[in-house]
């Protein structure tokens, strides 16, 4: 679901991205339309409470915590919040490139989500009658404020956005996921 806000805010001018290096990027994809890539991520538990370290590539750590209602330090987001944040952040990607590739300006790109979530099975050692594990609704607001654009091309776009973005078809499509004793 998405809902088209105007975002009235001024931030320090939009940093564009490079339309061409965006053709070139479009025009690889369609030259070979069944590429995948394998992204890799390892997480290690700290030692303190739930605060986990996740390295990506040759990034420093990205910490991923509880907050102190679910035991945590309050020291970074949970991972749920963590996963809201990447799809967040991906949608956002996705506005910015549709949006740059049509010409358009962008003054502001921002992505609002909220998710709702049972956490009475305390991760399977509190209350284990059947229900819904993990998120069961995530609403997402997008906001996007661009100059050369009616009100119907920004919402074709944010449905395009939304229609294309890995993270949002990770989450809303089935995926098959393998988990072994490594």
């Amino acid at each position: 679901m998405s809902t088209v806000v105007a975002v009235k805010t001024t931030p320090a001018p939009f940093e564009p991205i490079d339309a061409e290096r965006l053709k070139a990027l479009g025009d690889k994809g369609r030259s070979d339309p069944s590429a995948v890539r394998t992204v890799k991520v390892r997480t290690v538990a700290e030692g303190k409470r739930f605060r986990h370290l996740n390295y990506v590539r040759d990034l420093a750590a990205h910490i991923v915590d509880e907050p102190p209602g679910l035991l945590g330090d309050d020291t970074a987001p949970n991972p749920t919040e963590a996963l809201l944040a990447a799809l967040g952040s991906c949608v956002a990607v996705g506005l910015q490139a549709n949006a740059v590739a049509r010409g358009w300006t962008i003054r502001a790109i921002a992505v609002e989500l909220e998710g709702d979530i049972n956490i009475t099975s305390v991760w399977g050692t509190g209350d284990l009658s059947p229900k819904p594990v993990g998120l069961t609704a995530i609403r997402l607001k997008a906001h996007l404020d661009v100059d050369g654009a009616t009100d119907a091309e920004i919402e074709e776009v944010i449905a395009h956005a939304a229609a294309w973005s890995p993270v949002l078809g990770t989450v809303k499509n089935p995926v098959p996921v393998e988990v072994v004793r490594a």
